[in-house]
């Protein structure tokens, strides 16, 4: 019953990335063919730089700014957080891609123990980001309560 489930979630997730993600993201079927590794694959190494360079530029835009606006901070927040289920997307795919090849690379990164390890750079940045955007939540919560505190501390 529980494959029975994870399957049609994964199916319901495939047809809902089909349909959202550029036509250049997905995997061409003749490319898949023909290829003996998921390494070997033009997606697997650009979501493999995107999943590292674009996190790491949103952390150097915040530390390079003197002042950066809580709109910003809450955007690349999000933007952490959408990486981060992207990558988690794209590791599943991978390792299902790399059950149907001969490699036995690709069985050692994505369907050994290792790919675990794999895992801990999203759950890294989809954690900055909730951190981001909790952040955010809270300093807004926090002047709005001195505005309030203000507003009825002059009405008495």
């Amino acid at each position: 019953m529980r494959n029975a489930l994870n399957f049609a979630w994964q199916a319901w997730i495939d047809q809902l990335f089909v349909r959202v993600a550029p036509a250049w993201l997905m995997p061409q079927e003749s490319f898949e063919m023909n290829t003996n590794s998921v390494f070997a694959e033009l997606s697997f190494w650009f979501m493999a730089i995107a999943s590292v360079a674009v996190p790491i530029v949103i952390y150097a835009a915040l530390l390079a700014k003197r002042a950066v606006s809580r709109t910003t901070v809450l955007v690349l927040g999000i933007t952490l957080v959408a990486i981060a289920g992207l990558d988690i997307y794209f590791l599943r795919h991978m390792a299902a891609l790399a059950a149907t090849t001969a490699s036995l690379a690709d069985d050692a990164l994505f369907l050994s123990e290792l790919s675990f390890a794999l895992y801990l750079f999203p759950l890294m940045f989809g954690g900055i980001g909730v951190n981001l955007i909790s952040h955010v939540l809270i300093s807004h919560l926090i002047a709005a309560e001195r505005r309030f505190e203000k507003e009825h501390h002059e009405n008495r």
